[in-house]
């Protein structure tokens, strides 16, 4: 469904007549080449690794330097795009890890209604009344700034979005006619939920997804900014950005180009989500 209603000749149509959608769908797709293969196309691979070279350190940006290098001579250009491969990375696990975490229980909450629902979404609020930059920030600061941690750390406090989507989405689902002839049938539950009511989930899912993405991006570089994410020297956006800031105004390519890279990935994925949420015709 999904695959016929994006790649078809109708959905695609649709979708490159959003100008916007489409020129997010060329940021995604770059942000992701550059992030797969920067081992490849930097100039200076072995910059994003353990590098001294203070001959060359501070410069701003050149032929030699695209963005310039840091206070140890570290090119700026080599390190944004190592930098996005730890954003690319710690994004897909984290939503690996919460989408699955917040389906099951939004599903079963919504249709069996209930001892169940009442306590997932009473669940639910509790995790969503607090911010997840909050959250993470505390358990990031409780067992240690890794990126492991900073993946766990997200995916903990993400899930709760998609419980509730999940839980809104089921409810109003399941009192449709194809559900109710499924059940005249006899067919089981777990029939009715896997095969009936997830699949017509997935266009919301794969939405919100996408906007998440950008999400997850900027949360991961915050923590970055704090000092709270991947350790020196693997170079990520968000403590490269709060580096570059200590020597404002007269080394600005350090934070600038490490902002942009960020505004790029960001903004990639909001304007597909936005592309994705009209041509699929679902709210998130």
């Amino acid at each position: 469904m999904i695959a016929g209603a994006f790649f078809g000749g109708r959905g695609w149509y649709k979708f490159s007549r959003n100008r916007l959608s489409l020129f997010g769908l060329f940021l995604v797709i770059s942000f992701i080449l550059m992030a797969l293969l920067a081992p490849w196309i930097t100039p200076y691979p072995q910059h994003a690794e353990s590098f001294i070279d203070f001959a060359n350190a501070n410069q701003p940006p050149s032929a030699k330097y695209m963005f310039g290098t840091d206070l140890i001579g570290r090119d700026v250009f080599s390190r944004v795009l190592f930098g996005y491969r730890i954003s690319l990375r710690l994004s897909i696990i984290v939503l690996a890890i919460a989408v699955p975490l917040g389906v099951i229980p939004g599903l079963l909450a919504g249709y069996y209604g209930g001892w169940w629902e009442t306590i997932t979404m009473r669940i639910v609020d509790v995790f969503l009344a607090v911010p997840s930059l909050v959250m993470a920030l505390i358990v990031v600061g409780l067992v240690g700034s890794s990126l492991t941690n900073a993946m766990l750390a997200i995916a903990f406090f993400w899930w709760p979005w998609y419980t509730r989507l999940l839980y809104n989405i089921t409810r109003q689902l399941k009192n449709e006619g194809y559900v109710t002839a499924a059940q005249v049938v006899g067919a089981s539950h777990w029939h009715i939920l896997i095969k009936e009511i997830l699949p017509n989930c997935v266009p919301s899912l794969l939405t919100k997804m996408t906007l998440d993405m950008s999400f997850v991006i900027l949360v991961a570089a915050s923590l970055g900014f704090l000092g709270l994410g991947v350790r020196a020297p693997t170079p990520e956006l968000g403590s490269m950005i709060a580096e570059g800031a200590n020597y404002l105004p007269a080394m600005w390519w350090l934070p600038v180009f490490a902002g942009l890279g960020i505004l790029i990935a960001v903004l990639g994925f909001n304007l597909v989500g936005d592309g994705l949420r009209d041509l699929l015709d679902v709210e998130v």
